[in-house]
C-alpha cells in the first residue's frame, strides 16, 4: 500500500540543506556564561559598566532575541517583572511587531541586582551600542575557548533556538518567539535535533 505521508523536511525551503547553522554545545554555553560572570565581576571599577552587558548577555541568551532588539529594551516599560516576560520589537519583518517573550528568572534576578547596586542606570542599561557589546562578546568567547567562528552574539540565537526545539517546545511556539515570518525560517533548526 503506497503512502501519501511525505516527509518532514518536504516542507523546508528547497535550499535548506544548504544552510548551515552554528550553535553552541550546552558545555560551551556553561563555559561562555561562567566567563561572561567573571568578566563582569573580575574588577570593581569596571562593574557598573560590564553589569550591563552582563544583563544584555542574559537577556539574549535566555530569549533567543536578535542583539538589537534587546538593545531597543526599556528596562522601564518592556519588562513584566512579575510574569518574567519582556515586550520586545520584532525589527527583522517589515512591518515592527511587539510579541512577548518569557525570560529566565535568573536574567530578571541579575537585571534587578544590578538595579539596586546602580539605581542612577533605570531606564538607560539596554542603551548600549551594538558594536560595544560586540567587542565584549568576542573578548569573553574567547576566555572561554569558544572557536572564533562561533564567537559573534547571533550564536545565542540559534542556540535558543535549538536548546527549546530539544527540550519539546513546539516549532511554532519557537517561531513567535524568535519573531520569525515564516515557519520554514524556524523548521530550519529541527535538523540539529
Amino acid at each position: 500500500m503506497a503512502s501519501n505521508i511525505k516527509p518532514y523536511n518536504t516542507h523546508l525551503p528547497i535550499n535548506h540543506q544548504k544552510v548551515n547553522i552554528s550553535y553552541l554545545s550546552p558545555e560551551q554555553l556553561d563555559r561562555l556564561t561562567d566567563c561572561f560572570l567573571n568578566y563582569y565581576e573580575e574588577i570593581e571599577r569596571y562593574r557598573k559598566a560590564r553589569g550591563r552587558l552582563w544583563v544584555v548577555y542574559l537577556f539574549l541568551r535566555y530569549t533567543g532575541a536578535r542583539l538589537n532588539e534587546v538593545l531597543h529594551i526599556n528596562d522601564t516599560t518592556d519588562i513584566d517583572f512579575r510574569n518574567s516576560e519582556i515586550r520586545v520589537i520584532t525589527l527583522k519583518q517589515k512591518k515592527k511587531s511587539l510579541r512577548i517573550v518569557p525570560i529566565h528568572t535568573k536574567a530578571i534576578s541579575e537585571l534587578m541586582i544590578y538595579l539596586s547596586q546602580y539605581p542612577d542606570m533605570k531606564g538607560k542599561i539596554f542603551a548600549l551600542t551594538g558594536r560595544a557589546f560586540q567587542l565584549a562578546f568576542k573578548t569573553v568567547c574567547q576566555r572561554a575557548k569558544i572557536p572564533q567562528q562561533l564567537s559573534h552574539p547571533h550564536i545565542l540565537r540559534h542556540t535558543r533556538a535549538i536548546e527549546l526545539l530539544r527540550s519539546g517546545v513546539p516549532v511554532t511556539i519557537v517561531q513567535d518567539l524568535l519573531g520569525h515570518s515564516s515557519l520554514n525560517t524556524t523548521a530550519i533548526y529541527l535538523r540539529w535535533l
